[in-house]
């Protein structure tokens, strides 16, 4: 039986709800047999007593009052099994997406979308048949059978034994059928998630393909993904079939093992009529819920695979301090730093960082200060791990070694979503999201007026291409901003760290890949942008950095160099040669 401990364990199960559902079942069965009584009875006085309508009148009336209520039982269990999955697929979702959240971008980068996305979708609502149809059959089965069991023994203790014998067949056959559809059944989950990976990863790269002229191919590499989906469910659905007949033949020919020995003991006369026309009707009750516990047995294994994956992602433990709840100063949250616009400073204390364990360190050792207002940069080698102190400071990871402060605090004692408050990040290649321009601007301070959007846009050069869009500010963008260019994109990013007006500023190549009179635009916002402001400056092209207060240069994760545009380029050490190799002649 697929009853998976941890998945009743780790989920908020609405144990009311489940219970009402299977109260309702259970008596559902119990009115089953007191309608096989009614019947058995009418059946008996009507053709051996002769009796007319009069006298079996009440027993009638009976039998429909109960047919209404094992109705309205079965309506009301439905309903309470749906009320179960309902709630534990919204609880399991909401958590999965806090933990998805909190794990961040580091994480994710290490999946693939359309696995997750599968996972969130798919792998939760392949629960809803694990908690509203497998669940509570699997108690039924074993109260129902029991309950009816009670009523036949005082009557008729042969048909009970018989019915007691042949009642483990069913979970017998389940269980050797079912452990060869386990394993089926998790290939069949694997083989769609990779299936969801890989369409995910075909559209997003479409242009790539096109433009390589490889997009021929995917249709092939589709073809092989679908039709290995498509063998390991037919697996599924051969050894679910082969289950279902299986469990119709044994209860079959357990019924009519009953209705063998019923009939040769009626025969001569060892057993009234009424009491044999009772135990034939109530034999194929007996194996009913067990025989529905067989055919909802793939939605308990389905279920228990796909829970697998849920509670991989579940028990991964979020990066320090990621959660809300931690221990916290006040002072540095976002009310105290927003309203006193008085950042301290942030200290990098011999951090050491590393991607995952056995990986290279991406650094080791990193000490620097960064100053209330000052404006300090970074740059390095690729790999050297600019992007690494930038993530630190996000807070998308934390260090394996050392300590940030702010001030004299660590930012582990600081809830992360709460320093974040206090950072405004403008990526390389921002993201956009499906939405208008005002609702993608919004996302740096979503209770802004719409004047407060159309200022911040002023302040990026962005109000003028965004007011000649079709509808505004109401534009739709497109997923990613597909309807916009790179460095339309570029300047509603850095509308968003106006509208957000954080004291701390996390620039990551902001520039990249801009045409020059583009480029002139976004410099001149970033002028104002830094203004009051500290900031750290991660920079690939070293055109962009000689106006910091300090540069520090980063080489294998190691600090080599620090100081001003000037007086690095004195030295003969590595800031010297990547100005060389950038632009010989070029830099100021």
């Amino acid at each position: 039986m697929k009853l998976d401990a941890r998945l009743l364990e780790r989920t908020r199960l609405p144990r009311l709800a489940l219970g009402l559902s299977i109260s309702l079942g259970l008596l559902g069965g119990i009115v089953t047999v007191g309608q096989a009584w009614l019947l058995s009875r009418v059946i008996s006085r009507v053709f051996l007593a002769g009796d007319g309508l009069p006298q079996v009148g009440q027993f009638l009336l009976g039998f429909l009052l109960l047919s209404f209520a094992r109705a309205g039982l079965a309506w009301g269990a439905e309903v309470a099994a749906h009320r179960t999955a309902d709630r534990v697929k919204q609880d399991l979702r909401s958590r999965l997406v806090t933990r998805l959240l909190a794990l961040g971008p580091i994480y994710a980068r290490g999946e693939r979308s359309g696995e997750l996305a599968n996972t969130l979708v798919e792998g939760i609502e392949a629960l809803d048949a694990y908690f509203r149809q497998y669940l509570p059959q699997l108690a039924l089965a074993a109260l129902v059978p029991l309950t009816v069991l009670l009523f036949v023994l005082p009557l008729d203790w042969i048909s009970a034994l018989v019915l007691l014998v042949t009642a483990p067949l069913l979970p017998l056959f389940m269980m050797l059928i079912g452990s060869a559809a386990d394993a089926l059944t998790r290939q069949q989950w694997a083989s769609l998630s990779r299936m969801s990976a890989h369409f995910l990863d075909v559209l997003q790269g479409l242009s790539t393909l096109k433009h390589l002229g490889r997009s021929r191919e995917q249709i092939q590499a589709i073809a092989r993904v679908s039709d290995r989906f498509r063998q390991t469910t037919m697996g599924v659905l051969r050894i679910a079939f082969l289950s279902a007949l299986v469990l119709e033949m044994v209860a079959t020919i357990s019924t009519a093992i009953v209705a063998v020995q019923v009939g040769l003991r009626l025969l001569y006369g060892h057993l009234s009529f009424e009491q044999a026309f009772f135990a034939l009707l109530l034999a194929p009750e007996f194996y009913l819920p067990l025989r529905l516990l067989g055919t909802r047995f793939h939605a308990g294994i389905e279920g228990v695979a796909a829970a697998e994956r849920i509670f991989d992602i579940l028990d991964t433990p979020p990066p320090q301090g990621a959660m809300r709840g931690e221990p916290r100063d006040p002072g540095l949250g976002p009310a105290g730093l927003l309203q006193q616009r008085n950042l301290p400073a942030v200290r990098f204390h011999d951090v050491h960082a590393a991607y995952g364990a056995g990986e290279a360190p991406a650094l080791q050792g990193v000490s620097f200060q960064l100053a209330p207002g000052e404006k300090v940069a970074v740059v390095g080698p690729s790999g050297a791990g600019k992007t690494t102190v930038a993530y630190l400071l996000l807070r998308f990871m934390e260090p394996s070694g050392g300590a940030i402060l702010a001030g004299e605090t660590p930012l582990s004692r600081v809830a992360a979503e709460e320093w974040r408050q206090a950072l405004s990040w403008v990526p390389q290649n921002p993201y956009l999201f499906h939405g208008t321009v005002a609702e993608n601007i919004r996302l740096g301070r979503p209770g802004a007026t719409m004047d407060e959007v159309a200022w911040a846009a002023r302040q990026a050069h962005a109000h003028s291409f965004v007011e000649a869009l079709p509808a505004g500010y109401g534009t739709l963008i497109g997923e990613r901003g597909a309807r916009l260019s790179g460095g339309e994109a570029q300047r509603l990013a850095l509308a968003r760290a106006f509208l957000k007006d954080s004291p701390l500023l996390i620039l990551d190549e902001a520039t990249a890949n801009l045409d020059p009179e583009t480029e002139g635009l976004v410099q001149d916002a970033l002028v104002r942008l830094l203004e009051r402001r500290t900031a750290l400056i991660i920079a690939h092209r070293l055109n962009t950095v000689y106006r910091a207060d300090r540069i520090l240069v980063l080489d294998q994760g190691r600090i080599v160099e620090e100081g001003r545009h000037e007086e690095l380029l004195q030295r003969e050490g590595l800031y010297r040669r990547l100005a060389g190799a950038y632009a010989p002649g070029g830099m100021p």
